[in-house]
């Protein structure tokens, strides 16, 4: 195994780390890294979304690569033939010339591979939805503003200039006080299966593929093609749904733009038949949040799937995108493109605040790394965001309406605050 480190770089390294574990507000000063010189980052999860994260990041020196498919991991290999490889990321975070590590596993795995980085010091860069449970979102959070680590989730659209822009048209008031938002995505359907049974068939286990790895935290099955590659996310075990694949964009400008971070919240959630297993084929959820200080109330709605809101809703509600009512106008986005307003006061190039560059958002993070500068979807940001995600989840499958205390992390409601945590086999606790 290389790298561009010399072991007096891993050192020096070390001891600004050791010596910078309480300094605030920067995470590493500039100086620690020279002008050219490149981080030494680990890939967890090198297929399908992995692969585009370690492309991105391929700037740097990748020193290490895990993947629990030996046909993924060999093919990454092959554009990094000096790092090390690894099917169990246990064993990868015990390598000891690592600066930082990206996370791009099924969403079960992003908690315990996230953790165990940040204990080592290491920044992270983990794939969205930041965790698979509302307990482990404010762990990570908390962890990581401890250690003062450089983060960011997997939520590209958080810079896209769209997003942006609509973040700054939301926060000054361009179409008055939004009362209302609607957000509506296709997913699942076509994209993945959700409404299932427990397959009953046992299926031989590819060659390629270590399913005890790949079962990692989650409570032992036996292997089916109906879980892998993409089709966990439909399965409670492995996944969050469609609203954890893509509230987690949608939502992004919502929650942002309207500074819904930290407000309680009442959610309530119905839609196809409840399944102990899998995820519904359709659902609405219904975000409720009040008055906040000087933060208006405001009802967020959630489609997904099959679900559609009224008529004169939908007419106006683009596909993957969202729909904001205001006291003067509407603001309509689709994802991944750029607002439209209508009524309301003409805009003249408001940013949002704490705007950051356009940069890509995996080399935000790593100059973050480098220089302890800011990120735009950090775990600071991203795990109250994705709390307030999953307890759609939560409230569908308990069927109740949940009142959320974000400062005791409570619904009062004892099925549902079961749900806000797990179980986890041995040796994969968070």
């Amino acid at each position: 195994m290389t790298s561009d480190s010399t072991p007096t770089t891993l050192n020096r390294r070390s001891a600004l780390r050791a010596g910078l574990a309480l300094a605030a507000p920067m995470i590493i000063p500039q100086s620690a890294f020279g002008a050219n010189e490149r981080l030494n980052i680990g890939a967890i999860g090198v297929g399908g979304r992995g692969g585009g994260d370690l492309a991105a990041v391929s700037t740097e020196s990748i020193v290490a690569l895990c993947d629990v498919d030996s046909q993924r991991l060999g093919a990454a290999a092959g554009r990094h033939p000096n790092a090390r490889q690894y099917r169990d990321y246990r064993k990868l975070l015990e390598q000891k010339e690592l600066d930082a590590v990206v996370v791009a596993t099924p969403d079960h795995h992003h908690a315990p591979a996230t953790m165990r980085a940040m204990q080592r010091d290491l920044h992270v860069y983990c794939e969205k939805p930041l965790t698979h449970t509302v307990e482990e979102a404010r762990k990570i959070a908390t962890v990581a503003a401890e250690r003062k680590l450089a983060t960011q989730m997997g939520t590209q659209n958080h810079e896209h200039p769209g997003y942006r822009q609509l973040v700054g048209m939301l926060q000054s008031n361009a179409i008055g006080d939004v009362t209302e938002v609607h957000i509506i995505t296709d997913r699942p359907g076509r994209w993945w299966g959700q409404g299932q049974k427990r397959p009953t068939e046992k299926q031989p286990v590819p060659a390629n593929l270590d399913w005890d790895l790949w079962l990692g935290p989650a409570p032992v099955r036996n292997y089916h093609s109906a879980y892998v590659p993409f089709r966990w996310r439909g399965w409670w075990d492995f996944g969050c749904g469609a609203i954890g694949d893509m509230a987690i964009h949608l939502m992004d400008p919502t929650f942002q733009g309207l500074k819904l971070g930290g407000r309680p919240v009442t959610v309530s959630s119905v839609g196809s038949g409840l399944l102990p297993e899998s995820g519904p084929t359709h659902m609405k959820t219904k975000f409720v949040f009040p008055q906040h200080g000087d933060q208006k109330p405001v009802t967020v709605f959630w489609y997904e799937g099959t679900a559609k809101p009224d008529a004169p809703i939908a007419s106006s509600l683009p596909m993957n995108g969202s729909l904001f009512i205001g006291t003067n106008g509407r603001i309509a986005i689709a994802h991944g493109k750029m607002p439209v307003q209508t009524g309301g006061r003409p805009q003249s190039g408001e940013q949002p605040d704490s705007a950051f560059p356009g940069d890509h958002h995996h080399q935000q993070w790593i100059t973050a790394c480098k220089t302890g500068s800011a990120t735009g979807s950090n775990f600071g940001y991203a795990g109250p965001f994705t709390e307030v995600v999953l307890l759609g989840n939560v409230a569908f499958r308990t069927g109740a309406t949940l009142n959320y205390d974000p400062q005791k992390m409570t619904t009062g409601n004892k099925q549902a605050d079961a749900l806000l945590s797990k179980e986890y086999r041995q040796g994969w606790e968070v």
